[in-house]
């Protein structure tokens, strides 16, 4: 079983690590043997990947403060098991008082600091509050939010001169090369209690960790969502910059049925000896269906993304969410103040590529990313995710190579569907037509996310790479071609003129938008003079 790799304490360098039982941690079941078992409240059913003791939630457990933020359930999914901490703590009214004037636009809708470049001056009155920070150890959800708040700080405070340069129509130049401690010291302890690297990170700040319901009773409808925290315009929620964040934040609101569609999956292959094949087959399909339907919504949620933030306006507040991690502006690195023995470090920025949906997908359907320079970037990403996401992912990946997922949706194992007739075989090729349009889903997400990249960024500004530090023209094309190359190979196996006029018209679009793809990417290549490859 691949184990996650630990998160490397950065506060050591200044103060032995903190040894609390608060720490983010795995939760595990009250029985191995059994994927089901009652939690706490009689109403609540939490449930275990087949094989492991990993723990998916029902009853979030809101008003738990010793849990992580961040824990995937079937009833929230991806996101934070309670609504973000909206207000800091009275000891840190500074910080407060810092983040609400900070916006190029505040709530007012008066210029705020990184209006008039002075954000860096505000930055060196704070105090180092990271002995207030200590107060909280133990409140895990505030201490998020005490990470959310720092990152957005830290974030503005080093790409603040990139702005003001962009704003001139000038380029980036180079950010500021050391964060202050009283930004560092902080960042660095409330990232190590919540697991996350000391910068910005897509779930636990910038995004998932970072809107509010305008009326609570209302609920995560769209209209009643608002940020907590914004750089350019975002307080105002019809601003692009709220539009690109919480389009985020709807989309993810769809991921508990997914969860729950990939738990059903599994666990129709937990016991297959002796197992009665149709039902098991079609336990399975249900479950594939409850994939699809999500998988639909989280598609159809992501195409609003055109309608609420702007192309255009998309590079202005974009500055700020670069990472440090293969970026011009940060070639030697940034040092923290007091931390890491006053070496640069280096961290990739926030990305939308580090949700947690899309990869779920890859590892319940077991595609194949080709071995190229572009796919280690991927796997890379896979250390900017909440730690629970992260092995959640891990499990699920193992999970379903071990129960042979794949081979059982397309009838390739035993027995093969060539051996097996009736009700049994039209359930087969109704697996494997599933998991073609579920293929067909991360497709049109990736080919969604491809063409959001070229009129976004491609055809607004001649920057290199993303704001995760990956190639702009190459890196997404990586991913889309070897799904698109799945569903080629997959479609080519015996029988698949059984799957019907949706599949048929499925496979007629990869076999265009694979030509698109390929001329598209061999243009921008050539206009910007790198390798297809790099």
């Amino acid at each position: 079983m691949e184990q996650l790799e630990p998160t490397p304490h950065f506060f050591q360098s200044v103060r032995p690590p903190h040894k609390s039982t608060a720490r983010p941690r795995i939760f595990t079941a009250k029985s191995e043997h059994n994927h089901l078992y009652f939690a706490s409240s009689l109403y609540h059913i939490n449930m275990i990947i087949p094989n492991t003791t990993f723990e998916v939630l029902d009853d979030t457990k809101p008003y738990d403060v010793s849990l992580p933020a961040f824990m995937v359930s079937t009833s929230r999914g991806f996101l934070p098991r309670m609504d973000p901490v909206v207000t800091l703590p009275r000891e840190f009214n500074a910080v407060e008082d810092l983040l609400q004037s900070m916006p190029v636009s505040t709530q007012s809708g008066h210029p705020g600091l990184l209006a008039t470049g002075h954000l860096g001056d505000e930055v060196q009155k704070l105090s180092d509050l990271t002995e207030e920070v200590e107060k909280y150890k133990d409140n895990l959800p505030m201490m998020n939010a005490l990470y959310r708040d720092y990152s957005f700080l830290a974030s503005a405070y080093l790409l603040e001169p990139c702005h003001m340069r962009f704003m001139e129509g000038k380029p980036y130049g180079l950010g500021r090369s050391s964060l202050p401690v009283q930004l560092s010291r902080p960042i660095a302890r409330c990232a190590e209690i919540t697991g996350f690297k000391p910068f910005m990170e897509y779930a636990g700040s910038y995004a998932l960790f970072n809107y509010r319901l305008e009326v609570p009773d209302k609920g995560l409808e769209y209209d009643n969502l608002r940020l907590i925290r914004a750089f350019e315009h975002g307080l105002d929620p019809s601003s692009s910059e709220a539009g690109f964040v919480l389009v985020h934040v709807d989309m993810v609101k769809n991921s508990g049925p997914l969860i729950a569609g990939v738990m059903s999956t599994l666990s129709a292959l937990e016991n297959q000896d002796g197992a009665d094949p149709v039902a098991q087959r079609k336990m399975f399909n249900d479950g594939l269906q409850t994939i699809l339907g999500a998988m639909q919504r989280v598609n159809e949620v992501m195409e609003t993304m055109w309608g609420k933030s702007k192309p255009r306006s998309y590079t202005s507040f974009r500055t700020f969410i670069f990472g440090i991690t293969s970026q011009s502006m940060f070639p030697d690195g940034v040092v923290y103040e007091g931390i890491n023995d006053d070496k640069p470090m280096s961290f990739r920025g926030e990305s939308g590529a580090n949700d947690s949906m899309i990869p779920l997908m890859d590892n319940l359907l077991q595609i194949q990313m080709p071995n190229t320079p572009l796919t280690e970037i991927l796997r890379d990403f896979r250390d900017y995710r909440p730690s629970n996401h992260r092995q959640f992912l891990v499990e699920v990946k193992q999970c379903s190579e071990d129960l042979s997922v794949k081979d059982f949706a397309l009838g390739m194992g035993s027995p093969d569907v060539a051996a097996i007739a009736g009700e049994q075989k039209e359930l087969v090729f109704e697996s494997r037509s599933l998991w073609i349009k579920l293929l067909n889903q991360v497709r049109d997400f990736r080919w969604r996310h491809w063409c959001f990249a070229r009129e976004y960024i491609l055809k607004q500004t001649s920057h290199p790479t993303a704001t995760g530090g990956s190639p702009i023209v190459t890196w997404l094309p990586n991913q889309l071609q070897a799904v698109m190359e799945e569903m080629v190979e997959i479609y080519g196996y015996p029988g698949s003129a059984n799957l019907g006029d949706d599949c048929r018209d499925i496979m007629d679009t990869v076999t265009r938008q694979r030509d698109t793809l390929r001329k598209e990417v061999d243009k921008y290549c050539s206009e910007r003079g790198v390798g297809v490859r790099s």
